[in-house]
């Protein structure tokens, strides 16, 4: 897309949520400007986020109860594009995540992978419980909210399989935390039950209950199953989890230290507490038991609930409008290499001298190497360079050269040298290795912050000279 002001550009978006009960779509237009003066070093921000389209909410389609119908996912992707009016071409950021139970699926991560290649020039893929709860806080409005306010809310977003739950202080993210609780984890059919998933079956043999697939369901068991899971919810906030709860715990315990000023749910279970969209009544699972025992819950009358902007569309408007972020303008980016994706991060820390840290450079690479390449295949990485000192021109030199030295032990000498820096040093420090060595492919960007375990995604650069870039982590539950 093409405009006349250089400092101004749009960009296309595409968000789509596959969840455990329903699969969703979100596509949205970014504008970008720049927001520095024209005598200061260009600051390119997204100063506005408009939704174009919205798809329905579907059911996901699944061939069994362990696969996904990739075929289905694809055609409806498809058919909501067509909708939309635009090509896979158009699509120049965005995420599609995998969440709550489909995440498990045994094809999972193929499709995830094949739909982000298929879907969009930079349409990337995510999955992962923390990331999720990290989005639906986003797309819900609790991350606005406590910057707004400056206070702890904790986003509670409830969807088939699992509560993803992630706790904002003045936006800035506290911790995170899972668990199995969701509407899709006891289903019926024919007035029968037709599945318990394994972890309910797991509290079900705690309690010595007897209640089972194929039965006729119990109003009375059924509710003590979803009252104990509003309580989980409560014990989880106030981080006192009893060992009876744990086995409705996914992952890590909650990992923040805050105490929690408000709540907000959001996702499919919180759709049945505030009915949002139109029709979305008529479930043949413990929804709506769950969202009624969340509601009964005197343990979480203590904390302010906050009406949530979105509910079941929560996390595609997340992945859809909040997980891409703008480069520095001042960059060096080999184009013909972009867009990138799946790099894992290595840190490099500047805590000590600036000559010691780059003396252990070479071994630091090493390390590297072993932890993202042990058998010399030859997978990529980004080094991200915090807590820089400031730099003079010599020192450029020397960083550049001993980046140089080091990244000879890498396999694969073709693969671009891929340096994110928290100062705006990108543009000298890729044009001095540029000079250095002609051959060498770099991709040297700046004002991202990441950090050791985050899988970056690059995309191409854009007319403003900025690349839109993807942080995110990219962990399948097994």
């Amino acid at each position: 897309m093409k405009f006349k002001d250089p400092q101004k550009e749009e960009m296309i978006s595409a968000g789509i949520d596959i969840g455990t009960s329903t699969t969703k779509l979100v596509i949205s237009r970014f504008t970008l400007m720049n927001m520095a003066g024209g005598a200061h070093v260009p600051r390119i921000e997204i100063i506005d986020k408009q939704v174009i389209h919205r798809s329905p909410i579907y059911r996901t389609p699944l061939l069994s109860s362990t696969t996904i119908d990739i075929e289905k996912i694809e055609d409806l992707v498809k058919r909501e594009y067509k909708k939309a009016g635009i090509e896979p071409k158009d699509i120049q950021t965005g995420a599609v995540i995998i969440t709550g139970e489909t995440a498990t699926k045994t094809n999972a991560e193929v499709m995830l992978h094949q739909l982000s290649d298929h879907a969009g020039e930079f349409l990337v893929a995510t999955a992962g419980p923390d990331l999720e709860g990290i989005i639906a806080a986003k797309g819900s409005g609790a991350y606005e909210h406590s910057k707004d306010t400056g206070k702890a809310i904790a986003n509670i977003d409830i969807g088939g399989g699992t509560a993803n739950v992630a706790v904002y202080k003045s936006g800035r993210l506290c911790g995170t935390c899972t668990l199995h609780i969701g509407g899709r984890l006891i289903e019926f059919r024919d007035n029968k039950i037709h599945s318990i998933s394994p972890p309910v079956q797991n509290l079900m043999q705690q309690w010595g209950s007897r209640m089972a697939e194929r039965q006729s369901p119990n109003p009375t068991e059924i509710k003590q199953v979803t009252d104990f899971m509003a309580g989980v919810i409560a014990r989880m906030l106030k981080r006192s989890l009893t060992h009876e709860d744990q086995v409705l715990l996914l992952g890590h315990e909650p990992n923040w230290i805050e105490d929690i000023d408000a709540i907000m749910f959001s996702g499919g279970i919180s759709e049945c507490i505030y009915q949002f969209e139109n029709g979305s009544t008529g479930y043949d699972d413990i929804g709506l038991m769950l969202a009624a025992s969340i509601k009964e819950c005197t343990s979480l009358t203590q904390w302010t609930w906050v009406k949530p902007q979105e509910t079941v569309r929560a996390t595609v408007l997340g992945a859809g409008m909040q997980t891409t972020e703008i480069s520095g303008a001042t960059i060096e980016a080999d184009n013909r290499k972009l867009p990138i994706k799946n790099l894992p991060v290595y840190q490099v820390r500047f805590e000590d001298d600036f000559k010691l840290e780059i003396n252990r450079f070479s071994k630091r690479m090493k390390e590297a190497l072993e932890l993202y390449d042990p058998t010399r295949e030859g997978q990529n990485f980004a080094v991200y360079f915090s807590e820089l000192p400031y730099l003079r021109f010599r020192e450029i030199d020397e960083f550049a050269s001993t980046i140089l030295n080091a990244m000879k032990q890498k396999p694969n000498p073709s693969q671009p040298l891929v340096l994110v820096l928290d100062r705006d040093y990108a543009k000298v420090l890729g044009q001095t290795i540029k000079r250095m060595d002609a051959a060498q492919s770099v991709i040297c960007i700046d004002q991202i912050k990441v950090e050791n375990g985050d899988y970056l995604d690059i995309g191409q650069v854009l007319e403003t000279d900025v690349v839109p870039v993807i942080i995110k982590t990219l962990t399948f539950q097994k």
